[in-house]
């Protein structure tokens, strides 16, 4: 694999052992009619971040040096995800205060993009609260994946879409093919595709506006990127943020699984997304 996610692994060892990591245990769900979606049951004690409450302290200002797994310049810092589902989940963030809620900038993407030609996978972005973020402070996630193994349920879908061999979902996104991924352009091509999906969704431009004016998720890996619009966090008792769309949901005890059973995991997405234009 890569050297971040080697690091990842190895920190998180440790980590855990001060108890500075806290994996949170989950079980999949077999749901029928939810295929191709991913449905995890939460097992361990909900961790604060997924229950509603005030004002929340910033944790990566400073970052727990226990959770740190690479210094990658003067601007970025590579952490692992204090509350875990997946081993060498990692979260790329700013070392200065920038607000989640703000434009991503081209240093952000080119640290992502530094980080994916070593280590690949799913990124994901929640762009408020509204969308599903956690914490204020400026964050991106990444999954790591194996080469052979697929970065969500939804990519086979995403890549038939783009493909021009399925219909459109019926909210409000933008999905692109990325080209460059890997390579010296990728960072610039991301950029691009980040600006362009803003635009074309009437969520504004840096130039114009101090702030994207409508919640978002972002949601990319090698071979595509998408861009959702947002209206709500939360809908049949579940909180939803950018796994969603990748085809991740989890099941905690205020989820309301017969009214997900009833009406299917794209009935609970378009609840929560900005309809389709």
């Amino acid at each position: 694999m890569g050297q971040f996610l080697d690091a990842a692994l190895e920190r998180s060892l440790q980590a855990e052992r001060c108890g500075a990591l806290v994996p949170l245990e989950t079980e999949v769900v077999p749901l029928a009619g939810c295929e191709p979606f991913v449905l995890r049951r939460l097992l361990s004690e909900t961790p604060k971040h997924l229950r509603s409450a005030g004002p929340k302290p910033n944790p990566f200002l400073p970052w727990d040096p226990a959770l740190e797994v690479a210094c990658l310049s003067r601007e970025h810092v590579l952490i692992l995800n204090k509350f875990p589902v997946q081993r060498g989940h990692v979260l790329l963030i700013p070392q200065r205060w920038q607000p989640q809620s703000g434009w991503l900038s081209p240093l952000d993407w080119q640290a992502l993009a530094a980080v994916e030609a070593d280590t690949p996978g799913l990124w994901f972005f929640n762009s408020c609260a509204a969308a599903g973020a956690s914490q204020p402070h400026r964050h991106l996630q990444l999954l790591p994946r194996q080469a052979s193994e697929p970065s969500c349920p939804l990519a086979a879908a995403c890549v038939e879409q783009l493909q021009g061999q399925q219909q459109a979902w019926p909210w409000n996104y933008r999905l692109s093919p990325r080209l460059h991924a890997g390579t010296g352009d990728a960072a610039a091509e991301l950029l691009e595709l980040y600006h362009r999906h803003q635009s074309e969704l009437g969520l504004g431009a840096p130039h114009q506006q101090p702030q994207p004016q409508h919640p978002y998720n972002l949601i990319l890996e090698p071979n595509w990127f998408m861009t959702v619009v947002r209206t709500r966090e939360h809908w049949a008792g579940m909180s939803i943020n950018a796994l969603g769309f990748a085809g991740c949901l989890l099941i905690t005890p205020e989820s309301d699984t017969a009214w997900l059973q009833q009406h299917g995991p794209m009935a609970l997405l378009a609840a929560v997304a900005g309809s389709s234009r």
